[in-house]
């Protein structure tokens, strides 16, 4: 099914009428953009002109998402409470709004049998405009002797959000009309650009690196109280909060290196 620029509108339109309450931002693109940039080995298989969004996260989303979700469902001990709670607002958004379509929904989180990643989130969010991806090879004779890794930026909350899914509209296609935006280049200095990637390379603890702008809002002191926490103590500190029962006090085994990677905390 053919998609025009008008139609491509309705579909983002209906999805942000039902996340953006709950502190989620959607960007569309086309498979094309993301494929082109990567190695055949991580493209993915559908069409050039295949529809897909990029749903990311605010920080309204613990308040107005995470919070109510943990006070009205609980915790169902399978996953990670976040990740329960982004896979719910998204998957009630997408059978609410596209009843009938088929959609391929790709969290940030999930892996692969292979096990690399269904998507690269920091590269989806790049390409569709969201945020830009700073990456070492976006420094001009960098001084490092050792890989670093890139992070996005996203042109109102700097750091502080994340990027949560990719939802691809199987048969949908737009054409020419869809145009690529070039994502806002916050931090446009060899300077800035080093002294973000060092940050977030070699500092993220101290999340400095999430303010390299001047964010329009940060995470509340909470959320950030959460995610300071190691994962393994995070449901021991709901339990504190009031929305797990003391014997569900179960360790959350999900990895603190990859949580701080795909930009949850």
């Amino acid at each position: 099914m053919a998609a025009s620029s008008d139609n491509v509108g309705s579909v983002t339109g209906l999805l942000e009428n039902c996340v953006s309450k709950h502190g989620f931002e959607v960007y569309p693109l086309k498979i094309g953009w993301y494929n082109s940039v990567l190695p055949a080995s991580l493209r993915l298989v559908y069409p050039d002109d295949c529809l897909a969004v990029v749903v990311l996260s605010t920080p309204d989303m613990f308040e107005q998402a995470f919070l109510p979700f943990m006070q009205e469902r609980g915790y169902q001990r399978m996953c990670d409470p976040i990740d329960q709670c982004v896979k719910h607002y998204v998957s009630s958004a997408v059978s609410q709004c596209f009843p009938g379509q088929k959609v391929d929904v790709r969290y940030d989180y999930e892996l692969l049998p292979s096990r690399k990643p269904k998507f690269l989130a920091q590269t989806a969010a790049h390409v569709s405009g969201a945020a830009f991806y700073y990456q070492q090879s976006d420094v001009t004779d960098h001084p490092w002797g050792q890989k670093m890794l890139g992070v996005c930026v996203h042109p109102r909350f700097g750091g502080w959000f994340a990027i949560r899914a990719l939802l691809v509209f199987e048969g949908v296609t737009v054409g020419s009309e869809l145009v690529q935006p070039v994502p806002p280049d916050c931090v446009p200095s060899r300077e800035g650009r080093i002294k973000l990637l060092e940050a977030f390379n070699l500092h993220w603890q101290d999340r400095s690196y999430r303010d390299i702008i001047r964010p329009v809002q940060t995470y509340s002191q909470k959320q950030i109280d959460y995610f300071s926490t190691p994962p393994a103590q995070r449901l021991a500190l709901l339990r504190t909060w009031g929305f797990l029962p003391r014997d569900d006090d179960q360790p959350d085994h999900s990895s603190d290196t990859q949580t701080q990677m795909n930009g949850h905390g």
